[in-house]
């Protein structure tokens, strides 16, 4: 897919749909064993299952699901989402996925974040963007709380991974909080 496509657009990273042509690279991209141990990704997946839940997610009006792609070069290195979005309460939820661990730790997860808060509170006009990390990822809470993200509380061994269990931070943030850290700035 040309960069062409791309629906987002920061410095390092821009955001792109997927489609029916994406199954094989997101198949590969989210089969690393370390992918799905930070993502808590417990269940084998076939690439025909990867094809449908791409179409039904085409179809689904309560998410949006961009795969995250280098500007330099096109690599498609991860896949963001805002989904469950409840439109009269105006919340959703939002997950991230940075695939190799090559192209983690350089900011492109941080800076495909704020293009998905931008969007969520500009265009889909949102009140409240939610989130869930396990406490074992370190990097990824750290991330969120330096993008603005509250801790709000922890669902205790929530998850069965590898036979032990491990708690579920919750974390969210708020368009006001939202705009009081970066559309303040841009304003002045």
């Amino acid at each position: 897919m040309s960069r062409n496509s791309g629906m987002l657009w920061g410095e390092k990273v821009y955001l792109r749909p997927l489609n029916g042509e994406d199954a094989e690279l997101y198949y590969h991209m989210f089969y690393d064993a370390e992918t799905r141990r930070l993502t808590g990704t417990q269940k084998h997946i076939t690439k025909e299952q990867i094809a449908a839940y791409i179409g039904r997610k085409a179809e689904d009006d309560s998410a949006v699901l961009l795969l995250i792609a280098l500007r330099d070069n096109d690599e498609t290195i991860g896949d963001i989402a805002i989904q469950d979005m409840d439109r009269n309460n105006r919340t959703a939820n939002l997950r991230i996925a940075i695939g190799d661990e090559t192209h983690q730790g350089k900011g492109y997860g941080r800076e495909a974040l704020l293009l998905m808060l931008d969007y969520g509170f500009g265009i889909l006009n949102l009140h409240r963007i939610e989130l869930e990390v396990y406490a074992y990822n370190k990097r990824a809470a750290h991330v969120y709380e330096s993008v603005g993200f509250v801790r709000e509380g922890v669902r205790r061994q929530t998850l069965f991974y590898n036979h032990e269990y491990h708690d579920v931070v919750m974390m969210s943030m708020l368009e006001n909080e939202y705009r009081e850290r970066y559309l303040s700035s841009k304003v002045k």
